[in-house]
Parts: C-alpha cells; structure tokens; sequence
C-alpha cells in the first residue's frame, strides 16, 4: 500500500517546474505590460519633442497681436468722401462774360447743380446777372453755351439750361433742411477761385438768418448759416449733409474787412425755397 501512495504523489523536482511555469507566465505577463509603459513613455516623449506644444501667450503678445489686427484692418471711408463721390457728378462750373456798372468788360465765375433729368441748374442770381454770354462746363468735360430761364430776385437764385448738355445728366438728390440742426455736419462742393470741384467740411452755424449781398441793396432772409470754407466762386453750388443730399444753394460769406476771403461765416439759400424758382412751392 505505501509503494501505491509513493508512485501517485509527484516528486520535488515535478512540484519545482510547475512553480516555475507559473513564476515564468507571471513574468512573462510583467515584461509585456512594462515594454507596453516604457514603449508609451517613449512615444510622448518622442511626440513631445517633435511637436511641441505652443508657449502661451503673454499680455505683451496679445496686445502685439491685437495692434497688428487693428492695423490692418481698412476703415470706413470719410463722410466727406461719400458725399463727394455721391455729388460730383451733378456739380458744373459757370462762366459768365458781361459788362460791369461802369461798362467795363468782365468776367465771372461760380458754381451750380444739376437738380433734375430735364437738365435744370440751380445756381444764384448774382452769378450770371448781367453777362452777355454764360458757358457751363459739366463733370464729364461737356461745354456748352448756357441761358437764364427763370431767376428768384428775392433769393437771388436762378435757373440756367445748357444749349447742349451731355448725353447722361446726373441730377442731385435734394435733401430736407428742416430736418437739420445746429452742429450737423455741413458740406460744400463748387469751384472757389476756379479751383475746380473742390470741397470743404464744416457745421451748420444757425437758421434763419439774414444777409445783404454786395450791390443787392436788398437783404435775403430765412438763410442757412455754416462755417464751411466758402470763397469766391463757390457762390450758386450745393450745400449738402452727410448723405449727399442738397440742401442748400450756396450765397455769399460776411468779411468785415471786405476782402472777398472767407473767415468763417457763409450763408446758403435752404433748397426748399430756392426750388420755388421751378415752380415748387417752398415746404
């Protein structure tokens, strides 16, 4: 019976080896899941050092970044640009040859505007009273010989028509001047000393007030005050707000030293009335 047991029951060295291939698996196991971590710590490593990661930016750099945007960034244009570009087409220059009062030969210049599809210029009385001969030269370079079809003494506006206009006129839009306050913006566009098609900015200076033209012996009233550079030859232009609009026909400045330069106060014609010269009753 005791040789049966010692021949079923497994010796020293049998016990050892299966302990072995168990410590062996085990290890064989451990290795694995180690060369896995040590294989994924080199590969960010390796990721890391190829691609690193951006440095975070400082205030100093935001604040580069935000001056290089802002700086390249185009700005809106001018309000002066846009009613200039919205009015050019519409201004003309006039040229005026007659005679003075004391019957000397004399030449004169100003400014109007086109202000409808019939080919209508508004302009002031003052301009073209008196010549023997008017010439209007239109945005495009037209020139024609030019008539007086209708004046407005009492505002010293007139109404001129080309003998031969261009092929495409291009009437202003006439604004409101009721709807204007002291301090908006003012613009006038017209040809002071010949200059032509020039424009100055300024503000609406008052409402309403009067002024005695040179030689008139009468005073206009009911006149738009601005301080717009107006000079001679500006007089019969447009006066225009911020959306190009006319609304107002350009008179005359004030100089008390009576030197034909423009020191700060002009007056204009309100479109309202000065349209009465084509039959439009004034609003």
């Amino acid at each position: 019976m005791d040789n049966r047991m010692n021949a079923s029951t497994p010796s020293r060295r049998e016990l050892w080896q299966v302990r072995w291939g168990s410590i062996r698996a085990v290890l064989k196991k451990g290795v694995l899941f180690g060369v896995g971590i040590l294989a994924a710590f080199i590969g960010l490593f390796l990721y890391n050092h190829l691609f690193p990661a951006p440095r975070p930016m400082s205030v100093s750099d935001v604040s580069t970044r935000v001056a290089q945007v802002m700086a390249s960034a185009t700005p809106a244009p001018a309000f002066s640009s846009q009613v200039y570009q919205v009015i050019q087409p519409s201004l003309v220059l006039i040229q005026t040859h007659g005679a003075s009062t004391d019957g000397k030969d004399e030449n004169g210049l100003g400014s109007g505007v086109v202000i409808d599809d019939g080919g209508d210029i508004l302009t002031s009385l003052h301009v073209v009273a008196n010549a023997k001969s008017i010439q209007i030269t239109f945005a495009d370079g037209t020139h024609s010989n030019g008539k007086v079809t209708t004046t407005q003494p009492d505002n010293d506006i007139a109404v001129l028509r080309a003998d031969q206009p261009p092929a495409q006129l291009f009437p202003a839009t006439l604004g409101n001047p009721n709807a204007m306050h002291v301090g908006d913006e003012a613009y006038v566009v017209g040809n002071p000393f010949g200059l032509y098609s020039s424009m100055t900015a300024g503000v609406i200076s008052g409402f309403n007030r009067a002024f005695s033209p040179p030689n008139t012996g009468h005073a206009l009233q009911g006149l738009i005050q601005i301080d717009a550079s107006v000079n001679p030859g500006n007089s019969g232009g447009p006066l225009l707000n911020r959306n190009g609009e006319v609304i107002g026909i350009v008179e005359g400045i004030i100089n008390p030293t009576g030197q034909d330069v423009f020191i700060g106060i002009g007056f204009a014609v309100p479109i309202n009335v000065a349209g009465g010269a084509l039959g439009s009753p004034p609003d």
